[in-house]
């Protein structure tokens, strides 16, 4: 069953800590408070320290608030499948529903609107979940941000390269886009397009793309989707229906030079397995090269793509998701660097070290 939580602001103390972005280990992710208390204090301390990163996500309110483009921003969680699913979404006031609680929202449940979306799945530990890099509405596209439901906030649970709970964790990110995002917005489901950050790229590419882009990227439909920092095979089959779907969906692949060593080897995998399942489909070179697409040549560490920082990295690939996946000039937002490489030809990325 799909509900909806209140909407109203819940002002708890208390604020994420320990948040990462690199694919890490269960042992190393224990969300802990860095303060030294003693006494009554120290207990509290020793309590804080043994909740989990999702239990201390939740002590930051939701609600509402205002976007970087001046859109509102509603923060909510729903249930999905069994599964706590918290997100965001950004879009102007009056492609609300009513029932939303946003004022100036003049929307009925299930309304058709002009905007797609651009749906955000966060690295491990969430930071770009609240980050929430592509809030502004671009290339007709409202941004979502969705908070992985794992203890440690990993998109798949597990851990590495091995996200266990992948497939329970693609089937609640489909549902909630088809059937609790029209609760809340007016949206045009036939433009439902993707980012991925490091981890959430992981389940992107090895569970979501190969399990449901049938449901996103069918005739009459049109999909983009951004693999920032991250990539697998697919982890599961690719029906004939997904295949399909796959061969009509853009797609861009984005590294750096000093990618992490445990992604070296995955990321080129997926990109080859990818360009087969277009090829498979009937696709002659010169198709797949039009419509995937990879580039690692920014010299940064993992998801730094403007060679400075992580965070920044990521909001500069947001910035160029449109000049990227939507036909513009493929260059990094406020840079020369051009990023549209085709797939075929340049599966195996050459790296300078490794972060």
């Amino acid at each position: 069953m799909l509900t909806v939580r209140s909407l109203s602001l819940l002002f708890v103390f208390g604020a994420l800590s320990a948040v990462e972005a690199v694919p890490q280990n269960r042992g190393n992710r224990n969300g802990k408070n860095r303060n030294n208390g003693q006494g009554n204090g120290g207990q509290q301390q020793q309590q804080q320290q043994a909740t989990t990163a999702f239990e201390q996500a939740q002590q930051i309110p939701q609600g509402v608030s205002t976007a970087t483009d001046g859109s509102t921003i509603l923060d909510t969680t729903a249930m999905v499948n069994g599964l706590p699913l918290r997100f965001k979404v950004s879009a102007p006031a009056d492609q609300f529903t009513a029932d939303s609680g946003i004022d100036g929202a003049t929307q009925d449940a299930g309304a058709a609107g002009d905007l797609g979306l651009n749906v955000l799945l966060h690295g491990d530990g969430g930071q770009s979940f609240f980050d929430f890099p592509n809030q502004a509405v671009q290339g007709g596209l409202a941004g979502v941000a969705v908070l992985a439901p794992d203890a440690n906030l990993f998109w798949g649970g597990g851990s590495g390269l091995e996200r266990t709970d992948g497939v329970a964790h693609a089937q609640a990110v489909a549902d909630l886009i088809t059937d609790v995002m029209p609760q809340v917005l007016a949206f045009n489901s036939s433009k439902v397009s993707f980012t991925g950050v490091s981890g959430g790229s992981l389940l992107l590419s090895g569970f979501f793309l190969p399990a449901h882009m049938a449901r996103f990227a069918s005739a009459g439909q049109e999909s983009q989707v951004l693999l920032n920092c991250g990539g697998l095979e697919p982890q599961v089959a690719v029906g004939d229906a997904n295949a399909a779907a796959l061969a009509a969906t853009r797609v861009h692949f984005q590294s750096t030079q000093q990618e992490l060593a445990l992604l070296q080897p995955a990321i080129p995998a997926a990109i080859a397995a990818y360009e087969q399942i277009a090829a498979g489909q009937g696709l002659d070179a010169d198709a797949v090269s039009a419509l995937q697409t990879v580039d690692n040549s920014p010299d940064g560490g993992h998801c730094e793509f403007d060679e400075q920082d992580f965070v920044s990295g990521v909001q500069l690939m947001a910035d160029s998701f449109s000049a990227i996946l939507q036909g513009g000039d493929g260059n990094l937002a406020g840079t020369n660097v051009n990023v549209l490489n085709p797939v075929v030809g340049n599966e195996d990325l050459a790296f300078s070290g490794a972060s």
